[in-house]
């Protein structure tokens, strides 16, 4: 077969696509409860006893440069995020938990693909070649 040539429509085949939609919706899920879930846990440690690790600078509320509140539309966006108490901790705590979060799905989904074992090759890979090499010899 050349390299510019069209394959024949019969060699194609068909992909179920029904497991990648499932997947897709669980995914579209993670992506709304993971941010949530660690903005949630953020929230929590900081009004735990936990808050004493947290470092100080992180505390408070934001300050933001004067030339954000000069416009009657910026000070419309930014006058909720400057009167958000402790917002630098909950973004910095959230992240933390994000990726924490994101490692145990990660581990799991790793730990259940490998007990699904599936097939190490599909329908048109070419088989592994049965090479030996000699052992190298100086």
């Amino acid at each position: 077969m050349g390299k510019y040539t069209k394959r024949a429509p019969e060699k194609y085949v068909e992909k179920d696509h029904t497991k990648s939609l499932a997947w897709r919706g669980i995914g579209c899920l993670l992506m709304i409860v993971v941010p949530a879930l660690s903005i949630a846990g953020a929230l929590l440690t900081i009004n735990s006893s936990l808050a004493g690790y947290i470092p100080f600078e992180f505390m408070g509320y934001p300050v933001l440069p004067n030339y954000l509140f000069a416009t009657p539309g910026l000070t419309a966006i930014f006058a909720p995020i400057a009167n958000t108490q402790n917002l630098y901790a909950v973004i910095a705590i959230s992240i933390v938990y994000t990726v924490m979060i994101g490692g145990v799905i990660s581990l799991v989904y790793a730990v259940i693909y490998r007990i699904a074992n599936p097939h190490r090759y599909g329908p048109l890979d070419a088989p592994p070649p049965k090479f030996k090499a000699k052992k190298y010899k100086r």
